[in-house]
């Protein structure tokens, strides 16, 4: 079958996907949102469809598939929500006024604890910090791997017993 033969065999059997795809979602952007997705699909795999077979259940199935995806995705993820108004924050009357100080005094000694460790300990624990994984910073400084990671846990066993709060 050629493609624009399957292209306009798809467009003379999508009307049927409106009702299908609304009663699915309940939301007339979803279904439209759906039924795009069911046909981009059904184009995208057009040499899995078998000439001669039922086009509208071929259709369907897709269709279905995709939705159940979708809500198995949505429900992975949901939505946390309140019922305090939006506004009840804004018009809130105590006030509460936050000291960064405390904060940046603790920022400080964390910076110079780790500035005090050993230079060995130091620069892969710094590394890692800023996000390099271990084969990388093995890689950099030219040592095995095993090495790397021990010295970044005797880091942090370091800066644990030097931090006590």
């Amino acid at each position: 079958m050629t493609e624009k033969a399957f292209n306009d065999m798809l467009i003379a059997n999508s009307d049927f996907l409106q009702p299908v795809a609304v009663s699915l979602t309940h939301d007339t952007e979803e279904a439209k949102d759906l039924i795009q997705e069911t046909l981009y699909r059904a184009m995208a795999n057009r040499e899995k469809y078998q000439t001669g077979t039922n086009i509208k259940a071929w259709l369907y199935t897709i269709m279905r598939n995709i939705f159940i995806n979708n809500y198995r995705r949505k429900k992975k993820f949901t939505k946390v929500t309140s019922d305090v108004p939006q506004d009840y924050f804004l018009y809130q009357t105590d006030k509460v006024a936050h000291n960064d100080g405390i904060i940046n005094a603790g920022i400080r000694e964390i910076k110079a604890a780790i500035n005090r460790l050993p230079d060995i300990f130091r620069l892969s624990f710094e590394l890692h910090y800023l996000g390099y994984k271990y084969q990388e910073i093995a890689d950099t400084l030219q040592e095995p791997l095993g090495t790397i990671k021990s010295r970044i846990h005797f880091a942090r066993k370091m800066l644990a017993s030097k931090l006590t709060r």
